[in-house]
């Protein structure tokens, strides 16, 4: 019996690697050139953050934080730097990256930027959803 089983199994195989072709198969999307330097980057990151915390529950003496922080900063860096030199390689021409877009508009303090409702006075929370309305100093 599981030789008949393991004979239809072999079959099945054969079949399906003679008749799917290569272009039937999806072709695999474009892998970004930032990919792995951002994946990088955000672990230096999370490096970073990790051991802040260590030194703030006191497990790390000033010495050891501060070269072990200093070394973080280099690599990132370094990762920074390597993101700059691939975007000058890949921009037409070496031009510079395009303008980045316009800062929004401040926000209307009457007005809550999560549900939209507006009030007559400044609030600290929005009285219909409870979120904060983020009120500029004036």
């Amino acid at each position: 019996m599981t030789i008949a089983i393991a004979a239809v199994v072999t079959v099945a195989v054969i079949v399906f690697v003679l008749w799917v072709r290569a272009a039937d198969l999806p072709k695999p999307e474009p892998v970004s050139p930032f990919q792995h330097l951002d994946e990088r980057k955000a672990a230096i990151y999370e490096n970073l953050r990790d051991l802040q915390f260590e030194y703030r529950v006191g497990k790390l003496s000033d010495q050891d934080y501060q070269q072990t922080k200093t070394d973080l900063q280099r690599e990132l860096a370094g990762v920074m730097a390597e993101v700059d030199r691939i975007k000058a390689e890949l921009s037409p021409n070496g031009a510079a990256p395009p303008p980045k877009p316009a800062a929004p508009p401040p926000p209307d303090p009457l007005v809550c930027p999560h549900c939209g409702v507006r009030f007559p006075q400044p609030l600290k929370f929005c009285g219909e959803c409870g979120k904060p309305m983020k009120l500029e100093a004036i």
